[in-house]
């Protein structure tokens, strides 16, 4: 489905005005979205649709685990590359056993990482910080 133009202007300003929080929001509530529909494909054995959304949920975990800064994230950063790479894992379990279990743990991770930066990306001490 085609997203309309508004709403593609709409997205693409928000994106560009965004904190590198905010960013890394909206990385974490795309994920979601995308684990949603990746569990519906398995569920419903529509194969392309599960290529396309699994392949999509593996690109924006692995963007997030790429822009990790382990170096000044210490061992916070260290225990989300950790997260990532077990998230990773699940879903290739997913996709190898035909099983939707692992895409919902995996959906419920992120939705909890979700809550957790949204929180912090409303918290002034700590919108500078970078994943």
């Amino acid at each position: 489905m085609a997203t309309p133009y508004g709403a593609q202007n709409y997205f693409r300003t928000q994106v560009e005005s965004a904190s590198p929080m905010e960013l890394v929001v909206l990385l974490y509530d795309g994920a979601v979205r995308t684990a949603d529909a990746a569990h519906e494909a398995m569920v419903s054995g529509n194969i392309p649709a599960r290529r396309t959304a699994m392949n999509k949920l593996m690109a924006i975990i692995a963007e997030l685990q790429n822009t990790l800064d382990v170096t000044r994230g210490g061992r916070v950063a260290e225990e989300l590359d950790d997260m990532y790479t077990y998230m990773l894992s699940r879903l290739l379990k997913a996709i190898t056993e035909q099983d939707a279990g692992p895409i919902d743990e995996v959906r419920r991770l992120l939705a909890t990482l979700a809550d957790g930066w949204r929180e912090a990306a409303l918290t002034p001490a700590i919108q500078g910080v970078r994943p």
